[in-house]
């Protein structure tokens, strides 16, 4: 960028959006208008309201910086620190796997497939990251309570920052564990987005993704099915009578996990697709 200190809003958005798309960025203009309001820790509408206000030396400067960074593939998440999910605003970290709009399809399921809002509910969330699935389902939940388990000692760490940000640290715990040995108990709800991506194909993911999220939120061994396996095993013993199951799938996945669900005494019951139409959330009940 060659913009003066002191130039305005304006010239420094349209630098920053021709910079952004010489970088193949899908959006330049509304990436540079969520990292100028944020280096200078004011809203895009702000900006928009005063394009001819003048953008001090110590803003310029880590617009700067936020700029050359994301121009170099990293994560506008990491960037901001911040990422929105279902009607939550999560901070995020390297340590945890950036929540995406296709994941909502999962709330949308266990909400739909549990409608008594009233009703007490007890909540696992397998693999739980930002502890994103969890907590939207106790924001719509209020008399549900929720443990969170993921292998990464700091990923259980953000996700009860999460819950404390959301006002929801009441009713959620988080733990440090592989899969659900930590636990006893059953529970009406279990979440998970596990990782199902094949270990082979994960050098082939948009560089963001592949060089800058946690490999042990996406590799799911050589066929993508290793941490379905595991949850298969599981799930019979800590469903409640009655209770629910929601998966995450990778694309093309659902004949091979529900047969896998199948081998042990689960029951398919039903597949949301996420906004592209894709399979995206898997359904599973024990086995009348």
């Amino acid at each position: 960028m060659t913009c003066p200190p002191g130039e305005t809003i304006g010239a420094y958005l349209c630098q920053a959006g021709q910079a952004l798309r010489a970088a193949a960025v899908e959006a330049p203009r509304l990436e540079a208008r969520m990292l100028l309001a944020h280096a200078l820790a004011t809203t895009e509408d702000a900006l928009l309201r005063d394009p001819r206000a003048p953008v001090p030396p110590e803003a310029a400067a880590r617009f700067g910086a936020a700029l050359r960074d994301r121009i170099a593939g990293r994560p506008m998440a990491h960037i901001l620190g911040v990422r929105g999910f279902w009607t939550l605003d999560l901070a995020v970290s390297p340590a945890t796997l950036i929540p995406r709009p296709d994941t909502e399809a999962l709330v949308e399921a266990a909400l739909d497939a549990l409608p008594e809002a009233g009703a007490p509910l007890r909540v696992l969330d397998l693999g739980t990251g930002t502890g994103a699935l969890l907590l939207a389902v106790l924001a719509e939940r209020p008399r549900a309570f929720g443990i969170g388990v993921d292998l990464v000692p700091a990923a259980a760490a953000l996700a009860a920052a999460n819950a404390r940000r959301n006002g929801l640290a009441g009713r959620a715990a988080f733990l440090a564990g592989d899969w659900a040995e930590p636990l006893a108990g059953r529970f009406d709800l279990v979440l998970s987005n596990p990782p199902y991506i094949a270990s082979r194909e994960i050098a082939g993911l948009m560089p963001e993704v592949a060089q800058h999220e946690p490999a042990s939120a996406l590799d799911g061994g050589a066929d993508g099915l290793d941490a379905y396996r595991r949850l298969a095993e599981a799930l019979p013993g800590l469903l409640a009578p009655g209770g629910l199951a929601v998966l995450e799938l990778g694309i093309g996945q659902r004949p091979a996990v529900e047969a896998l669900a199948l081998r042990h005494g689960l029951r398919p019951a039903g597949c949301r697709p996420d906004l592209g139409g894709m399979e995206r959330a898997l359904l599973l009940r024990m086995a009348a």
